[in-house]
This record gives C-alpha cells, structure tokens and sequence, in this order.
C-alpha cells in the first residue's frame, strides 16, 4: 500500500508540473503575420498631343462639265482625266480622352498633281476635234477626327477613324491644245465639303512618343476647275475620292496608352500562428 501510495503522489506531482504548461500553450492568443501592402499600379492616359505626318495619295478623278460659249443649255464633259499620285506634309494637335477614344484638329497641304485629260467638240473649221487638256491641282484639307483605338498589344495599337471638314482646292491654269492652237484658261481655287474615314496602328517607341501609320480614304466635293477662254468655259469638276498611306509621330503629352496595364496584387491572406 505505501508503494501504491507513492506510486500517485508522484503522477500528482507530474501532473501538477505539466498542466500549466499544455495550459498555457493551448490558450495563448495567436500571433499574426503582418500583411505586406497591396501593389496598385495605374495606367496613365489622357492629355493633348501633337502629331506630323507624311503621305502618298492617288487622287481619282471624278470628270468634269463646262459651258460652250454660244451654245445656252449645252454642256461639254471631259471624255478622260487623269491625276498623277503626290506627296502631302500635315499636322495636328489632339486629346487622348481615355484609353480607347480620342480626337483631333488635322491639317493637310497635298503638293501639286498634275493633270491630264481630253476632250470632244469642234475646232474653228467646223469639223470635229479633240483637244488636250493640261493642268495640275493641289489642296489644304483641314479635318476634325475621331478615333477608337482598340487596345495595346504588345506596343501596337489598332485604330479605325472618321472625320469631317473642308478642303481649298487650287487648279493653276488649264492648256487646252486642238490643231487651232493652244489656249489657256485661267485656274479657278474655292472651299468645299469633305470627309474621311481612316484605319491604322501606332507603335509605342517610348512611352510618350508614337509611330503611327494607316491609310485613310477622303473625299472632296466638286467645284470651280477653270475660267472662261476662245468659246468655253467656266469649268466645274465633280470632285476627288482620294487613297492616302500615311506614316508620322505623335508625342502625347501625360502619359499615353504605351503606359503598362492596370495591376492589381490581391492583398494576401493572413497566416496565425500557434
């Protein structure tokens, strides 16, 4: 029985010892592990620019009409007419509104293209004839644009486009030659309506500047083409349609659609430890 006795005394005592210390482990409050602080990063957009270009167009002729002195009511047309391809300076200054929309004022100076055409009537003789028609035009179309730009991909960004405003187009003086000689009407110059529809992509060279290249689509309405002279005239022509290809740069000022994406590190989950 004394060893029995001892025998608990001592589990008593053991027990005694060990109890405060499960205790307290079992219930101290946990320790958490701070957080590290999310990441936001925003992407910068908006903000004017400014942009240069240079092009190569084709203007297409649309045929002309013009009066025959003498004859009230009667018009001759051109039986042909050509214009040759050209270059053109323009610039312009925009707002890149968000990343996907922007807009902006264009101007255009289109160098000479010279013209060549033909045609039908009479010469002094009263016999048929055909005559040769020399001449050249060149433009300034001032356009207000919009665009879409539809998303940064790897530094391109695709864009399609439209715009609308006017052009003065400037004939210098028309030679027509028959076999009675050459005769030389003066050029007429006047505004007219146009508009344009663009498609493009812009690269990112850094991340204020752009490379941008497209093609755009224009066309100007008809008008004055030249003044009387030796039984005809004045002349009206019926217009353009116009292929441009286009390259320049834009520099956008506060940042630019080259800037990275929007990231977002979620705010990671808190460890406890025991």
């Amino acid at each position: 029985m004394f060893r029995s006795g001892l025998a608990a005394a001592t589990a008593f005592l053991a027990c005694g010892v060990t109890l405060p210390a499960f205790a307290a482990d079992a219930f101290d409050p946990p320790v958490v592990e701070a957080a590290p602080t999310p990441v936001y990063e925003t992407q910068s957009f908006g903000g004017w620019y400014l942009r240069g270009d240079l092009d190569y167009h084709w203007m297409d002729f649309r045929g002309a009409d013009y009066i025959i002195y003498g004859a009230p009511g009667i018009t001759g047309t051109f039986d042909d007419g050509d214009l040759k391809g050209a270059f053109s300076l323009g610039g312009g200054v925009g707002y890149q509104i968000d990343p996907h929309f922007r807009v902006d004022l264009t101007g255009d100076y289109w160098f000479k293209s010279d013209f060549e055409g033909s045609t039908s009537g009479f010469c002094a003789d009263g016999l048929p004839c055909t005559s040769s028609d020399k001449s050249s035009v060149e433009v300034f179309l001032l356009l207000a644009n919009a665009y879409v730009d539809l998303g940064t991909y790897n530094g391109f960004t695709p864009y399609v486009g439209a715009g609308i405003g006017g052009a003065y187009v400037k004939w210098d003086e028309l030679t027509n030659t028959t076999r009675d000689g050459s005769f030389k009407h003066e050029g007429g110059g006047d505004w007219r309506f146009a508009y344009a529809a663009m498609a493009g992509v812009s690269y990112c060279l850094t991340e204020n500047a752009l490379l941008d290249v497209g093609y755009r689509f224009s066309h100007i309405n008809g008008g004055k083409m030249f003044g009387y002279a030796v039984g005809a005239g004045p002349g009206y022509d019926d217009g353009f349609n116009t292929h441009e290809v286009r390259g320049g740069l834009r520099w956008q000022f506060g940042g630019s659609s080259c800037a990275d994406p929007v990231v977002y590190q979620p705010e990671p989950v808190a460890v406890y430890k025991k």
